[in-house]
């Protein structure tokens, strides 16, 4: 079973989705770091990260958690506050880290190098490059107002409600069906 999903157009703010139903049952997809290892190799960053510990494992949920603060507080303001700050300052250190290696070799594959500083490297640097960019004000939070993921809506018509159409969407669509049933039923 993968349940990692990459919806939303962005490398930190897939991770940020890792971390899912914030405001009620917070449901932790990183528990473990093999969990954590399995995110790496499914988000195509390293062949083999190397040792993924449990210090592996917090350094990539403080970003995780830094880099979500920071997209949903930007831009910043006069006075920001001090989780904010300290968010813009956890993901300017990450995007210093080297990013991965990727090369090709003779067969033709791509080879992904680096450990867990070039992962953090990759999403540091993606949400530097997210903050910066005009896609930012594409970015959006999924319309079911249990679900806290972010997106950026890169459909033609800017008009992207849910996170996913395999999760939010589909609920979505199904609760409205249920309601039109029971109202043509006069239930």
């Amino acid at each position: 079973m993968d349940e990692f999903v990459f919806v939303s157009g962005r490398l930190c703010l897939d991770l940020a989705g890792t971390r899912l139903w914030r405001r009620s049952l917070r449901t932790e997809l990183l528990g473990t770091p093999d969990d954590l290892r399995r995110w790496i190799g499914a988000a195509c960053l390293v062949d083999d990260p190397g040792v993924v510990d449990a210090r592996a494992l917090e350094r990539v949920r403080r970003l995780r958690e830094a880099a979500y603060t920071l997209v949903r507080n930007w831009p910043l303001g006069d006075s920001p506050d001090s989780a904010v700050e300290e968010a813009l300052a956890e993901v300017n250190e990450a995007a210093r880290l080297p990013l991965p290696r990727h090369q090709l070799d003779a067969a033709g594959r791509v080879l992904r190098t680096g450990g867990v500083d070039e992962v953090l490297g990759a999403v540091g640097r993606d949400a530097v490059d997210l903050v910066g960019s005009p896609q930012f004000s594409r970015m959006k939070e999924c319309a079911n107002d249990e679900c806290t993921r972010l997106f950026v809506d890169l459909s033609r018509s800017g008009a992207r409600r849910w996170c996913g159409m395999a999760e939010c969407g589909n609920r979505h669509k199904a609760a409205s069906y249920r309601r039109r049933k029971k109202e043509r039923s006069g239930v």
